[in-house]
């Protein structure tokens, strides 16, 4: 499995990219924390058992890569890929093999795995057709997709101070411009159903989760890390000044102010070929 020379790869797409180590490892634990036993469920529900060969695009801090091998056990693998996988280096495992690359960029063998997963990456990657297309085509007949992403189209501050809830607005606004800026989608995972179909998965299990959260709370904790990590990017979008960034965080610290920060889609869906798939 070697990267493809005849593209370059775009790290500069990845918006986190510039972000510390230790604050970056932070934020995916963080992401592991809230969404791990969501994704658990999901994939358990595609019959994930010893000995499945499993690829996990954007492994980021590790969790589901070491949960996955504990699942499909030394007779199975585990592929974890990520453009920087150094979280992932001490693995020490011979069921994981770490891979990193661009999924748009990999010559993966094609019909390998029983299960493919991604979470919050295709958000990431301005060609996402190209990079669903490429799990497609590592599938094996009969196995499964299982993609989990965020729609920012629904956010909006429910309660707390006016001046604070004007500002999550506005944040979100800066949001939305950062990512169609650079060419991706902020609202992708509403597509995400549609995408599937347009490529013959059947067999579709789609959920929406609108995560209404109050201040404090795991969701908040998380956006509120964004935006102190993002905050150059945001206020480069002329849409936000600092002061907005300073109130949404504190609207992200009151228990007492209620907001949707995103939604996240999750579909899963079962691949056959045979019946009308098409890349």
């Amino acid at each position: 499995m070697v990267p493809n020379k005849g593209r370059e790869m775009l790290k500069t797409d990845y918006v986190f990219h510039a972000v510390e180590e230790p604050r970056e490892l932070e934020r995916l634990q963080m992401l592991e924390r809230i969404f791990d036993p969501g994704t658990q469920r999901r994939m358990l529900a595609t019959g994930l058992t010893t000995g499945w060969h499993c690829l996990e695009v954007g492994a980021g801090a590790g969790s589901i890569v070491r949960w996955l091998e504990q699942r499909v056990g030394p007779s199975g693998k585990v592929v974890a890929l990520d453009s920087n996988p150094r979280f992932l280096r001490n693995s020490g495992s011979s069921t994981i093999e770490i891979l990193q690359g661009d999924i748009c960029d990999m010559e993966l063998p094609p019909a390998t795995f029983d299960l493919v997963h991604a979470r919050y990456v295709m958000i990431h990657i301005a060609e996402y057709r190209t990079a669903f297309e490429r799990m497609l085509r590592c599938v094996k007949p009969g196995g499964w997709v299982v993609i989990e992403e965020p729609d920012f189209e629904g956010a909006r501050a429910v309660t707390g101070p006016d001046e604070a809830r004007a500002a999550f607005g506005r944040v979100t606004a800066a949001i939305e411009r950062m990512f169609t800026s650079i060419g991706m989608d902020y609202a992708l995972g509403a597509k995400l159903p549609a995408l599937f179909q347009h490529h013959h998965l059947s067999q579709l299990t789609v959920e929406h989760e609108g995560h209404l959260s109050a201040g404090g709370g795991l969701i908040p904790q998380l956006m509120r890390l964004s935006a102190k990590q993002l905050r150059i990017k945001y206020v480069a979008t002329g849409m936000v000044a600092d002061t907005d960034i300073d109130l949404y965080c504190r609207l992200a610290d009151d228990p007492e102010a209620w907001a949707i920060y995103y939604a996240t889609v999750a579909v899963s869906g079962w691949w056959q070929p045979q019946c009308g798939g098409r890349m």
